[in-house]
């Protein structure tokens, strides 16, 4: 993959096959944004500049993106089938923690080719509400892979919590992974390390909240059905007493 920008027809010194001929339009499309973005501040990309970049025309782009920000979503994907790709079972016996681990760290290896242009997005985008919202969407959609791919539930009463748990831990890593030089990536790690006990904490707290609470929930569930029953039941008398009830008793009469 290329990690400095070129312009469309440049050979990047593998061969003599252009760069942009060589890749399918959606990966070229990522390629190109990723690479002017590492070189000019992200609002001053436009759309016809990437098409351009990438060697596609401006109905390629539109078949293969709807937006600037959409390709941010092929991004995503593309590392999330990196990473995936990358798995393995050694780590399968190992705990939770280190599984988790080791495929963020292997996420962080994906993304970085991409790291000068990734440090000028999360800049440019650090201000925007909407489109933080919207890559929130996005992250939680890979994040739900990641942890698939080590094994950790996302289903259950507590599985969107975890999920968006994950989301904020690895956002919060990746400002370190942004500004750490040292190659052993040192304080990523340890920053790595200390969101994912974190998350522990609050999840087994989390857990025990959900456990304390389980009557309490129950008996609200119970008391809501009372009051729908006997709202249905109101209804019914008032049909019986005023007009004759429509369905004869019987519910299937109605179908």
């Amino acid at each position: 993959m290329a990690r400095n920008p070129k312009t469309t027809g440049e050979h990047d010194g593998a061969g003599d096959t252009p760069h942009a001929t060589r890749l399918p339009p959606r990966e070229a499309i990522v390629e190109a944004l990723m690479r002017l973005a590492a070189e000019q501040p992200w609002n001053d990309i436009e759309i016809g500049d990437i098409a351009r970049e990438a060697g596609v025309t401006l109905a390629e782009f539109r078949e293969c993106y709807p937006s600037k920000g959409a390709v941010l979503g092929g991004f995503a994907r593309m590392i999330d089938k990196q990473v995936l790709d990358g798995a393995s079972d050694d780590l399968d016996d190992e705990p939770t923690r280190e599984r988790l681990f080791d495929v963020l760290m292997r996420r962080l290896d994906a993304m970085d080719p991409y790291k000068p242009a990734l440090r000028r997005i999360v800049f440019a985008l650090r201000g925007d509400p909407l489109s933080l919202a919207a890559l929130n969407q996005v992250a939680l959609n890979s994040q739900r892979f990641m942890l698939a791919s080590a094994g950790i539930s996302t289903e259950g009463p507590l599985g969107r919590l975890k999920l968006q748990g994950v989301v904020i831990a690895f956002a919060r890593v990746t400002e370190v992974w942004l500004e750490d030089e040292d190659p052993a990536l040192a304080r990523t790690m340890a920053a790595l390390d200390r969101e994912i006990r974190n998350g522990e904490r609050f999840m087994e707290r989390a857990e025990d909240v959900r456990r304390l609470t389980a009557p309490f929930r129950a008996l609200a569930q119970s008391l809501a059905e009372g009051g729908r029953r006997r709202r249905r039941r109101g209804r019914d008398d008032e049909r019986n007493e005023d007009e004759g009830n429509p369905l004869g008793g019987d519910p299937a009469a109605a179908i």
